[in-house]
This record gives C-alpha cells, structure tokens and sequence, in this order.
C-alpha cells in the first residue's frame, strides 16, 4: 500500500508532495476526510508510538495547555483523532513503512524509498 496522509492547506506538505512522484500514491486530506480509528491504529502499528504522530507543534496544542500535562499513548490517540492539526504531517506509508513530518532526513529516506522525485 502508498498512501500519504496530508492537510490540503499546509504550504508545507503541498510543497513535498509536489517533489515527489506520488501517482501511485492514494492521498487522503485529512481536513476533508477525517482519520478512523484503524488508520491511526495501522499507523500506530509501523511507528510504534502515538506520540511520534503527534505534532507539538500545532497552535492548539499550546491553546489547550497540552504542553503543561504529561500525556499517555490513550491521550495522544484521542486528541489526534479529535483534531486533525495533531497529526504529524504529512505522514507517508510505503508497503510495511512509514515517514512521519516533514523533516529533511524524513523526506530523503522517502524519496529514496519511493524511487526518487518527479
């Protein structure tokens, strides 16, 4: 399976999928189509963590004073499922992997993986 989770506003993600052949990609944006329950548990399964899917760096995590709370795995998986914001993104799946954010290092490994950019 090539799926990429992504938010249709986020200059960012627009940005990286336009640098990559995604045609073989299904794209899901997660503004319009909101992450089940099995998508977070599937993406869950190849990062081993709710936490490395959570952005920390969205507005409301600070807004709802997230950032002064020690959150658990159940936490994580409520509020991603809650929100979309709180999901890490873009976050790509490639067969049995997955790339999580939009880091340099994340988004080579990927290329690399997926055969190079347009």
């Amino acid at each position: 399976m090539r799926k990429v989770y992504y938010l249709s506003t986020c200059d960012t993600c627009k940005r990286i999928m336009k640098s990559l052949n995604l045609e073989d990609f299904e794209q899901q944006d997660i503004k319009t189509v909101a992450i089940t329950p099995d998508q977070l548990s599937e993406m869950y399964d190849l990062s081993g963590s709710y936490e490395a899917l959570f952005s920390k760096t969205a507005r409301k995590y600070r807004g709802l004073g997230l950032n002064e709370k020690e959150l658990t795995a159940d936490d994580f998986r409520k509020y991603i499922l809650e929100e979309y914001t709180f999901l890490k993104r873009p976050v790509f799946i490639v067969d049995n992997q997955i790339f999580i954010g939009n880091s340099k290092k994340t988004i080579a490994a990927l290329a690399e993986v997926i055969g190079l950019t347009d």
